[in-house]
């Protein structure tokens, strides 16, 4: 075994092959911020994340990426490219720049020290903890980097070190991008200084698909992490006339890897979840630069710890790690406090508060994506807390989330995204789905769902189709459906179908200053006199359509005056006609969750609360039940936080458990509201309101039913 030790090479007792980071002196002291020792290993979850760059999960994917490693659940990353750019381990305005020497396998090693030195930080307290490092084949024919943090070996790197593009948005042919729409068939490795890979490979496109089914294969993850597959394509189109025609299209507010990098564990995950696999698979795909254009959505706190990794990463302290090819990427340095990556943790998909719904003999029932296609889980009784097994109600390639509405008749109707493939005449696309109901559910049973139907999508051209919305349905008192999302160009499309059948076509709703430019995260909710009320941010204030009267098209408001939000939005019903809204303000020092109203008898909106910050970011669900609010929304630990008040919302009650998504809230037969949130084990836990105490809930219940956590006021 070689052994790295204080910037020497030590030939070790084991196999050639495996070499073994070691400090080049003490250690130093633990900063308080970080953990002063490795979490228990745990293996109920997993974690696999899916890169392009070394750089790319501590920018994109952090806080959430820290909080995995510290839950000690394994937590694998995958970086496909190198990242080594022109190999030059310096800022563009350093001075005598352009003289200096292009050093890729250089700066692709410095870029892995880094990447493991903040790594090593997060799960250790130490950056200079130990790394086992070796060569290893997941597919046969082919090696790659593997790095194991000893302290905690359920953290591992892995990097297949395939060429990067070398451009933001330039088409290249020799890139990702070009070996996944067929402009060259294959793409080379890059072999960094000092790897215990010892030769060059040549991927086939099939092959680099072939191989991250073979880690997925390898870790059997809960939760698979990805960059954007659907970034917003650019303002301003630059034309690329010498390139071959394959390689045109539209540019996006990303880099070109991320985004293919996100087509191929797609493509991965849609022949793993063809085989036979042990657990099933959530996916979470987060933005990647287009975050930069967008409202801070992180607090001060999470964001200057965040640059802490991040500089550590960046080798901004300049401190010897022990490799004379340098300790981290300079390109990144001491400069993320000051860029918009840093402060922002977004999900493409914005989430939903409605997948939970009551069925007719008093269960609840709950849906969810794994494996991409939609699960069902039911109580075992009215109010017991007691989940089912996931059953599969069925789809294909569906992505983001699942929403549920209930008709009149006590039926269920579910409405998803659906990620067609590019193959043999077929074009890469997403597209609207839905599926009704059978009919009612019997007693004790699971309830019975038709086959899924396309709705089609608000953007017929297949490219533009990439960046629609995730759909947001009511029904009103007719029993018209009313389907809504954002289209691509940032506009809002509507449908509709009576009993949620023989939909409209796709249509535009109208803006009081067209045109408008909405973020995604937009809700819809229908007022007790039957209107149906539409909000939506930009990135100055919130938007609000609504209904003339019952079963008319919702038309623009009044301006709200409202401030910019950090996007998401969730929107409930007042009596009298009135509605109420919650949001979060961009990041700020505190980051708070707000709540706006709209009374009937003013007829305008106005800021009526400022909760107490508890950090945290996405959507805030909000119920509203006579005079009593709940919320419940993400911390800055990663779990659900609950408020409860009469009128206005209560105090954070003390913190529960970590979920993924946006947390269900839905009233039981008793009339209870109860809160459902999914953990990364793909479980549940709930928690109800108290019969005799509208301003407590029960304890947190386990997916069995068993006591979790006491929420009590804070």
């Amino acid at each position: 075994m070689l052994q790295y030790t204080g910037g020497g090479l030590v030939m070790g007792s084991a196999a050639v092959g495996a070499w073994e980071w070691l400090t080049p002196g003490p250690a130093k002291k633990h900063h308080t911020e970080f953990p002063a020792q490795p979490a228990k290993a745990v293996t109920s979850e997993s974690f696999l994340q899916v890169i392009a760059h070394p750089d790319d999960s501590l920018y994109f994917m952090n806080p959430e990426l820290e909080q995995s490693i510290r839950s000690g659940a394994p937590t694998v990353t995958v970086c496909l490219t190198g990242g080594e750019s022109d190999g030059r381990n310096a800022l563009a305005q350093t001075p005598g720049y352009p003289q200096m020497p292009e050093r890729r396998p250089e700066f692709v090693r410095a870029r892995i020290n880094g990447l493991r030195e903040a790594t090593a930080q997060m799960a250790t307290g130490d950056w200079l903890s130990p790394w086992k490092v070796e060569a290893t084949s997941f597919l046969k024919g082919f090696q790659v980097e593997l790095h194991t943090l000893r302290a905690a070996p359920q953290v591992q790197l892995i990097f297949m070190e395939l060429v990067e593009a070398r451009f933001i948005k330039t088409p290249r042919a020799e890139s990702l991008r070009g070996l996944w729409l067929g402009a060259t068939q294959t793409l080379p490795t890059l072999i960094p200084t000092a790897s215990p890979v010892r030769r060059q490979f040549h991927y086939q496109r099939q092959q680099v698909i072939e191989s991250l089914v073979a880690i997925l294969e390898r870790y059997q993850p809960t939760v698979v992490r990805t960059l954007d597959p659907n970034p917003t394509h650019r303002a301003q189109q630059q034309p690329y006339p010498d390139v071959p025609p394959v390689l045109r299209g539209l540019s996006h507010y990303d880099h070109q890897d991320h985004t293919t990098s996100a087509f191929f564990i797609q493509a991965a995950l849609a022949e793993y979840w063809g085989r036979r696999h042990s657990r099933p698979t959530a996916v979470e795909s987060y933005l990647g630069y287009e975050v930069s254009l967008l409202p801070t959505n992180l607090d001060t706190a999470t964001t200057a710890h965040k640059v802490k990794i991040l500089d550590t990463y960046g080798w901004s302290s300049g401190k010897d790690c022990g490799d004379p090819a340098g300790c981290g990427d300079r390109k990144v340095g001491a400069r993320s406090k000051d860029v918009r990556w840093s402060n922002n943790c977004r999900h493409r998909a914005p989430g939903t508060q409605h997948w939970v719904q009551p069925l007719p003999d008093g269960r609840l029932a709950a849906f969810a994506l794994l494996d991409g296609a939609v699960q069902c889980w039911t109580e075992s009784s009215a109010g017991s807390g007691v989940w089912s097994k996931p059953a599969k109600i069925g789809g294909a390639m569906l992505e983001g989330q699942v929403q549920a509405v209930r008709h009149s008749d006590g039926t269920l109707q579910l409405f998803s995204v659906r990620t067609v493939l590019p193959v043999r005449d077929q074009d890469h696309r997403r597209e609207i789905v839905t599926a009704r109901q059978d009919a009612r559910t019997a007693p004790g049973r699971t309830p019975a769902f038709g086959p899924w139907e396309s709705l089609g999508s608000p953007e017929s051209d297949p490219e533009r189709s990439m960046e629609v919305g995730y759909p947001v349905a009511v029904v009103d008192p007719k029993g018209t459906v009313h389907l809504f999302a954002r289209d691509w160009a940032g506009g809002i499309m509507f449908r509709t179908g009576e009993h949620g059948q023989n939909f409209t076509d796709w249509d535009h709703l109208a803006g009081a200053d067209e045109p408008v430019h909405v973020l995604d995260g937009l809700d819809a909710a229908v007022d007790d006199k039957g209107r149906v009320h539409v909000v939506a941010a930009d990135t100055r204030t919130v938007l609000h359509w609504m209904s003339d009267a019952p079963g008319e098209t919702p038309q623009p408001a009044d301006p709200t005056r409202l401030p910019t939000t950090a996007g998401e939005l969730s929107l409930t019903p007042l009596s009298g006609g009135g509605m109420r809204l919650a949001a979060r303000e961009p990041g700020t020092v505190q980051a708070r969750v707000l709540i706006a109203d709209r009374l009937e008898n003013k007829g305008r909106w106005q800021l009526t609360t400022q909760c107490a910050p508890i950090g945290g970011y996405g959507r805030v669900a909000l119920e509203q039940e006579g005079g009593t609010v709940v919320l419940a929304g993400r911390d800055d630990k990663g779990q659900v936080r609950l408020s409860v008040g009469s009128g206005r919302p209560g105090p954070w009650q003390r913190q529960g458990v970590p979920y993924r998504g946006t947390p269900g809230i839905v009233r039981d037969a008793r009339g209870r509201t109860t809160v459902v949130v999914l953990g990364m084990d793909g479980r549940l836990s709930s928690a109800r309101a108290r019969a005799a105490a509208k301003a407590s809930f029960t304890s947190w219940l386990s997916h069995e039913g068993q006591d979790r956590s006491e929420v009590q006021a804070s």
